[in-house]
């Protein structure tokens, strides 16, 4: 009989090589570390790590915006007290505040238990092992996705469509997703595709690839959709910005040219763009 012993050592040794070039299990990070955490995949790791300097920008800093704030701050206070609340898909004109607005919820409601875990796009394929480590804890978590967008065929797109709404797991209750998007639909859409009909027993039947692509978005229980500031709001953020920054009043008053013109030669009129330019007109000013 064949002796399988050198082969038997030969498969054990290639099963341990291969368990090797496998990513490891993410291990729960130190949670009081940070309020604010990111979920990084190097050398074919997973984890999930402290951000040491969180973005201190505060609700009051985000002017002429109070309808949404008001939406989303109330939406957050009902998931923080236990009650039923939506995952939050936030759409627009860049620069306009969607993703500090998802900032400032944090440094408003950290004290009462909120946590804010940074996910990029192409790491959504994990968010089922990130649901996993967030379940029982005290805390509520926010998974947060910034510029999110896809294009056909990735796998991305079906693994956050499945934890939204569509995995025979249940999310636990002190998780929800929070993504911001310049796509309402989240994903491309071209002329043709309402072209792509069939046609059976002079019945017309819409393309259902159309169907697809608005239900990712269709999933988010709430939208907020934001708008490009026209002048007189922009002014006013630049005004607000300027007074953080500790710019004198007579300085101030006198900004208003530059800063239209730098909104100009920007080609846009938003929240970024005021505070931009109150940096650079603060720096002027500084010792």
């Amino acid at each position: 009989m064949t002796d399988l012993t050198p082969l038997l050592a030969r498969a054990e040794r290639l099963l341990e090589r291969l368990e090797r070039l496998l990513p490891a299990e993410a291990a729960a990070p130190d949670w009081a570390a940070s309020t604010a955490f990111r979920w990084r995949r190097k050398h074919n790791a997973v984890a999930l790590v402290p951000v040491l300097r969180p973005h201190q920008i505060r609700l009051d800093d985000l002017q002429d915006i109070d309808e949404k704030k008001a939406r989303i701050v109330a939406n957050t206070r009902q998931f923080l007290a236990g009650k039923r609340a939506n995952n939050v898909l936030l759409t627009g004109a860049r620069g306009t505040g969607k993703s500090s607005l998802v900032k400032a919820l944090l440094n408003e409601f950290a004290a009462d238990g909120l946590r804010l875990i940074e996910v990029d796009k192409d790491d959504l394929i994990d968010l089922p092992d990130i649901v996993d480590l967030l379940e029982g804890r005290p805390e509520h978590f926010i998974l947060f996705t910034d510029d999110l967008s896809f294009e056909d065929g990735e796998p991305a797109y079906k693994a956050l469509k499945s934890v939204l709404d569509g995995s025979l797991a249940a999310v636990p209750d002190n998780v929800l997703i929070y993504a911001t998007s310049n796509r309402r639909h989240l994903m491309p859409e071209y002329f043709d595709e309402n072209a792509a009909t069939k046609h059976k027993d002079g019945e017309v039947h819409p393309a259902e690839v159309v169907e697809e692509k608005i239900s990712l978005s269709e999933r988010f229980g709430l939208w907020i959709s934001f708008y490009p500031f026209s002048q007189d709001e922009y002014l006013a953020v630049v005004n607000h910005w300027l007074g953080e920054f500790g710019v004198p009043l007579e300085a101030a008053a006198g900004a208003r040219g530059e800063a239209l013109q730098w909104a100009l030669l920007r080609g846009s009129r938003s929240g970024r763009v005021a505070w931009q330019f109150a940096r650079d007109y603060a720096g002027r000013f500084e010792a």
